[in-house]
């Protein structure tokens, strides 16, 4: 069974060209160019309302495009209906059938197509999902999770070139969600079906994804591999969509080697050129917390480190670590989280506290330009 969908995935890479959705005169998605390879895990991530679905769901042949062309393994498929698309579709509801077994729900596609010999298929899928031994349960007999994964297999049963999947762990508690995420991993990485997913979720997305488009206002804000965005986001936007950021606005004073030299409040900062994607004299430095190390203002602080001096506001023990809130001594406030190992108890609210950290684990960016981004539309 998974060399027979391996054969099926062959050519399954999605191209959208132009691809736009207008609704009278709001635009839901403006016109996008976008290709997803054949074979690799795809996150289309953002929040409500941003078109990730509505992309998704033109992929499917579900909506109608305004302008652009969907074209799927070499094929256009703009104008075809959606069962005549080489895709299946996964939902959050997962839309099994309550009065059939597993066993039927996954052969349904199967029977529907006239196949009469599915028992082989049917015991192979099942295994691929992990649910061998549930074969003759009716679906409220199974967790959430199982279901989800009978959705799977009844979706890949059809051998479809593209699995999308439109927030498919949505209805999941967090540890099963959790789970599930690893799980869909790896059926893709087993099986080597094309996946479009769509979530809300970062960390879902960071788990699962070969790259995430970043849609925001029905733009992709940015594309790339999860840790390519984490570490050089392109914009406040996905700065704080994908994790946390701290943005310390900076004037640019001049270059020293590989680093531009910044004065954020009178104190002297660096941030590598490489990592700077804008000439413009002030900026946005931005530092994850947990790139930040936190000491108590007596501490010795080497020469070549960036450093704020600041007050600690509050603290919240979370188990894996300790976050902070700092106000520095410019008046700004900044995130850090430091791993409990071994905690200084004098770091407690009120504190004196110099923050500090390298600075190749700095980026910046435009501050005009991401203030737009952060409006909700797309950085130019």
């Amino acid at each position: 069974m998974t060399d027979q969908l391996r054969d099926s995935a062959a050519g399954g890479d999605v191209r959208l060209t132009g691809i736009g959705k207008t609704y009278g005169a709001f635009t839901a998605v403006h016109p996008l160019d976008l290709t997803v390879p054949q074979g690799s895990f795809f996150a289309l991530l953002g929040a409500s309302g941003c078109g990730k679905t509505t992309t998704l769901r033109m992929i499917a042949g579900l909506e109608e495009p305004t302008s652009g062309t969907v074209v799927i393994g070499g094929q256009d498929v703009t104008a075809l209906p959606p069962y005549r698309r080489p895709v299946n579709t996964v939902f959050q509801s997962y839309a099994l059938f309550p009065h059939l077994d597993i066993f039927e729900n996954v052969a349904f596609g199967l029977r529907r197509r006239g196949r009469k010999d599915v028992k082989k298929q049917v015991e192979d899928m099942l295994e691929l999902v992990e649910l061998g031994q549930f074969a003759r349960r009716k679906p409220h007999q199974l967790s959430g999770g199982q279901q989800q994964r009978v959705a799977v297999a009844r979706a890949l049963i059809n051998h479809p070139q593209v699995l999308l999947l439109d927030e498919p762990l949505g209805a999941l508690d967090l540890k099963l969600r959790r789970q599930m995420q690893l799980e869909l991993k790896r059926i893709q990485t087993e099986v080597g079906i094309t996946f479009v997913h769509v979530t809300h979720d970062q960390e879902e997305a960071m788990t699962m994804a070969d790259t995430i488009a970043v849609m925001n206002g029905g733009r992709v804000e940015q594309l790339g591999a999860p840790a390519d965005l984490y570490e050089n986001p392109a914009s406040t936007f996905v700065a704080n969509f994908l994790g946390q950021s701290n943005l310390i606005t900076a004037q640019v004073t001049g270059a020293e080697g590989t680093d531009l030299l910044l004065s954020a409040g009178g104190v002297r900062l660096a941030v590598p050129k490489a990592r700077c994607a804008t000439g413009a004299k002030e900026i946005y430095l931005g530092v994850r917390p947990e790139k930040i190390t936190i000491a108590h203002a007596s501490a010795e602080v080497a020469g070549n480190r960036n450093r704020l001096g600041g007050t600690v506001v509050d603290s919240s023990f979370i188990g894996v670590s300790t976050q902070y809130v700092v106000r520095t001594d410019a008046g700004q406030e900044v995130a850090v989280f430091e791993q409990n190992m071994e905690r200084d108890a004098r770091i407690v609210p009120g504190a004196p506290v110099v923050l500090h950290w390298n600075p190749a684990h700095s980026f910046g960016m435009d501050a005009a330009q991401a203030i737009d981004a952060g409006t909700g539309e797309a950085a130019a």
